[in-house]
């Protein structure tokens, strides 16, 4: 991973769902920190594993520095520093707009207005779009040597990639510009059946709404230019040199054709493809392929007891198939993503929760090749 990651400011790691993404960014984001770089890992998830695996009790929209001593007694020296945040996409775009108001009038006018708060959330990429916006900003503080990001599953993903061009799009589109036009709809919607409907609208709940449409489409006519110049930014941030992506995948059939869907999809975008993590791989031991086990040598092993004995050996003939489909998984990824080193992390003992798990993980991510394959012949059955 350290070489993988050599020379890189920005670290985006994609995937499916529930392959362990989450985990296997706070492990990046750790290891990196422990060779000294200064790294924040950033999610826009939800969900409580990032924090959880930090020992954090809870993430907020800003970066937060984690406490090095949470890794003491684990193997773990920060000689850097690790800081971890997750995203709260409202919050964002409130901070964006912040930025690229002209003026504090302008600002307040806008965060204040009724339509701009339930736009906000409900502008198609809008989420992702105020993600990577503060990836851009991350990025361009220079707070941060490497900044490591968790993304949502891959088809997400690939509304995160997106997103610029989108949100973009939005605000150039012919029905805003309508809007923005002195003699557009935004003049005429007060013709005399609208008017009716805005006026009766004023009476019942006290809101009016023509007015708030006003404010709203007239302040944000100053901001647009931002937008559009942002919007640039961040686009050219997903495909610059300094920026990769890691797709982050298991064995199983649906999360191996997402990785594969998405490294397509980097491709035709022309992305930066970093390298490939498959997770939770059964590892089978040299000369093991057969079903076939020797129940009575197990027995003797288990001090004479042939039920355990059967029991164990159903237990090792299921891994083994499962340890096959594996195996046909990672020549498949490896060929398809034309990846001839995946890093490969085996199924390891529980979820991976905290600290000794992204220990465990930090391990195989971390090694060297000759390191990763004895680690995989230790977990091997």
């Amino acid at each position: 991973m350290s070489e993988l990651l050599a020379g890189k400011r920005v670290a985006i790691c994609a995937g499916s769902g529930g392959v362990g993404k989450t985990t296997t960014s706070a492990a990046i984001a750790m290891g990196l920190a422990a060779e000294g770089a200064r790294v924040c890992v950033v999610t826009i998830d939800p969900a409580r594993r990032l924090a959880d695996a930090l020992g954090i009790e809870q993430l907020g929209s800003d970066p937060r520095r984690v406490d090095d001593a949470r890794f003491e007694g684990h193997g773990i020296a920060i000689q850097g520093e690790l800081w971890a945040m997750m995203l709260d996409p409202k919050h964002t775009f409130d901070e964006l707009i912040e930025q690229l108001a002209p003026d504090e009038k302008t600002r307040d006018e806008i965060l204040a207005n009724r339509i701009y708060r339930e736009l906000s959330g409900a502008v198609a990429g809008s989420q992702e779009f105020t993600a990577v916006a503060k990836l851009y900003e991350l990025d361009r503080s220079g707070l941060f040597d490497v900044i490591v990001l968790d993304t949502p599953p891959s088809r997400n993903a690939l509304d995160f990639l997106d997103a610029p061009d989108r949100l973009t799009g939005f605000l150039e589109g012919r029905a805003l510009r309508l809007f923005l036009a002195p003699s557009g709809l935004a003049a005429r919607v007060v013709g005399r059946g609208t008017s009716v409907v805005f006026s009766v609208l004023r009476r019942v709940t006290g809101v009016d709404l023509m007015d708030d449409l006003s404010v709203f489409f007239s302040a944000l006519s100053g901001v647009m230019d931002g937008f559009r110049e942002r919007a640039a930014g961040v686009k050219a941030l997903l495909s610059d040199p300094a920026t990769t992506f890691l797709i982050v995948t298991s064995p199983e059939r649906e999360p191996v054709e997402e990785a594969i869907f998405f490294r397509g999809k980097l491709r035709e975008a022309s992305m930066p493809f970093g390298g490939l993590v498959i997770n939770r791989v059964h590892p089978l031991a040299d000369g093991d392929a057969s079903d076939e086990v020797d129940e009575t040598a197990l027995a003797a092993e288990l001090g004479g007891d042939a039920a355990l004995a059967r029991k164990v050996a159903r237990t090792l003939r299921e891994f083994r198939v499962l340890a096959r489909r594996d195996s046909a998984s990672v020549a498949r990824l490896t060929r398809e993503l034309d990846e001839p080193d995946p890093i490969l992390v085996p199924h390891l003992d529980g979820d991976v929760h905290d600290v000794d798990g992204l220990v465990a993980m930090h391990r195989h991510l971390f090694a060297d090749a000759a390191r990763r394959a004895e680690l995989l012949d230790e977990a091997a059955f």
